[in-house]
């Protein structure tokens, strides 16, 4: 399982295109709290797989429909706001007082818990790795949602590291920087946008 997870995980999809968007605007720190709010959804989400809710959401289009524009409007939003305040924040690392890291926590975790792909996965994949003679399902299904969550924290974290080092490249010119922060801006309305295109199959 941890072989497929890792294969999955680092081919460059909605999570590291998340996580670079967010390094680019405020930073590593500020990125790596955009990733860790995203995983410890994930988690939360793998979880909720492993006690069977997360089967209503693959069974019913209206409910996976409503989960996904709540996502795709969210992740819309932040990449608007990025855009548009670009140069209302301080450069370096003073931005993330104006924007605590409990506050971008949250905001990665509420893009993470509205990606009903990673619902999907989870029904789709975690079942195929359980033995029903070592113990209970649920407790298996958590653990593998557990390894699941740790590879994708740290290959994530990997891709901020990558950007947050370009970006203070681009911090010796604050209009670079600040066209910086609008590319993430613009590479989060994009993944809104192929968000929208996502389907239960």
């Amino acid at each position: 399982f941890a072989v497929a997870a890792f294969i999955l995980i680092v081919i460059p999809g909605p999570s590291v295109l998340f996580s670079v968007a967010r390094a680019l605007e405020f930073g590593r720190g500020g990125g790596l709290a955009s990733v860790a709010g995203n995983t410890v959804a994930s988690f939360v989400l793998g979880v909720v797989v492993a006690l069977g809710v997360g089967a209503v959401v693959a069974r019913s289009e209206l409910i996976f429909n409503i989960v996904k524009y709540l996502g795709v409007i969210y992740v819309i939003y932040l990449g608007v706001q990025s855009i548009r305040h670009r140069k209302d924040r301080p450069h370096g690392e003073e931005e993330l007082k104006d924007q605590p890291r409990w506050k971008i926590f949250s905001q990665g975790f509420v893009v993470g818990a509205t990606n009903p792909k990673s619902i999907v996965f989870f029904i789709a994949v975690l079942p195929q790795f359980i033995n029903l003679k070592v113990g209970s399902p649920v407790t298996q299904m958590v653990v593998l949602a557990a390894i699941f969550t740790v590879i994708a924290f740290v290959s994530d974290g990997a891709w901020v590291f990558l950007a947050a080092g370009a970006r203070k490249w681009f911090a010796n010119s604050p209009g670079r920087l600040d066209t910086l922060r609008g590319v993430g801006g613009v590479m989060m309305i994009a993944l809104g946008i192929t968000l929208l295109f996502a389907t239960r199959t």
